[in-house]
């Protein structure tokens, strides 16, 4: 008696289960009218250590939603985990469908912290922006003046348009971080996830970078989660506030933080004293 090799299918999903184990009810495919995120009891553990404690989180469509919380909170842990790339219990849908299917379809873009461009990368500032293209239009059709006007409009979004031309091994580390902000905005995603994209960035710079939130939110109804210390370029343009303590301590409007003497500028470490008051 032989036995029946699996199908190609089953071992994908039996790898796809050792990577993360986020419960999906919704299949590719799903209703345009689904929110970005929709998350419910999302839990990530390392080891006994619990990083993130029954999490919900919904973000709809063309909404501008901050995260923030002391260091250690799970922040970053929680936007692994809705973007698939982390581990976790729970359940997870973006646009209705299983974070990698929204990610491979070309709705989501994402700017980890404190990301770095490979030293030995032989391309220019524009080619690499221009990368972020490829999902719109498919890797088997070559770059068209729309994608130039696009790739041109991110570059000038992050204030590098003396430096369009340059390699990116000749940019420091906070412009190269500048670099994979605008690939991100060249992709005209329908969700973006930033995590922590303006440390170090200077106030000039900053502002051009609330400009292009601004327009993806209100010309493009992006959504937009921002994982952030610093809310004093965004703070009046932000929809909700979420603070995260491991656990969700408070899902607002900024002018309910406002009313309880929350002030939302810059920071110059953490936002410690506000938020220890906070759960």
């Amino acid at each position: 008696m032989t036995t029946a090799r699996p199908t190609r299918r089953a071992v994908a999903r039996r790898q796809a289960g050792m990577i993360m184990r986020i419960r999906i009810t919704t299949e590719p495919g799903a209703p345009p009218e689904a929110p970005p995120i929709d998350a419910h009891a999302v839990t990530c553990r390392y080891g006994d250590d619990v990083a993130v404690e029954a999490v919900d989180l919904r973000v709809g469509t063309g909404e501008f939603v901050a995260l923030v919380g002391p260091n250690g909170s799970g922040k970053s842990t929680l936007a692994r985990a809705l973007l698939g790339l982390r581990r976790c219990d729970g359940e997870v849908r973006l646009f209705g469908r299983r974070p990698r299917d929204a990610c491979r379809a070309g709705l989501v873009a994402f700017v980890p912290q404190r990301s770095h461009l490979a030293p030995v990368l032989p391309a220019t500032v524009t080619e690499v922006v221009t990368s972020g293209r490829l999902p719109a239009r498919g890797w088997w059709h070559r770059p068209g003046p729309p994608d130039a006007a696009a790739v041109a409009h991110a570059i000038e979004a992050v204030a590098l348009t003396p430096m369009a031309h340059r390699p990116v091994t000749e940019l420091s580390g906070g412009q190269q971080q500048r670099v994979l902000i605008a690939r991100a905005l060249a992709a005209d995603p329908a969700l973006l996830v930033l995590d922590e994209p303006i440390a170090g960035v200077d106030a000039a710079s900053q502002r051009q970078f609330r400009d292009a939130l601004v327009h993806l939110v209100q010309a493009h109804g992006t959504a937009v989660l921002l994982i952030s210390h610093e809310l004093g370029a965004v703070a009046s343009d932000l929809d909700r506030v979420v603070v995260l303590k491991h656990r969700v301590v408070f899902d607002g409007p900024p002018r309910d933080l406002v009313a309880r003497g929350v002030h939302l500028g810059v920071h110059a470490e953490d936002l410690p004293a506000w938020l220890e008051g906070l759960g």
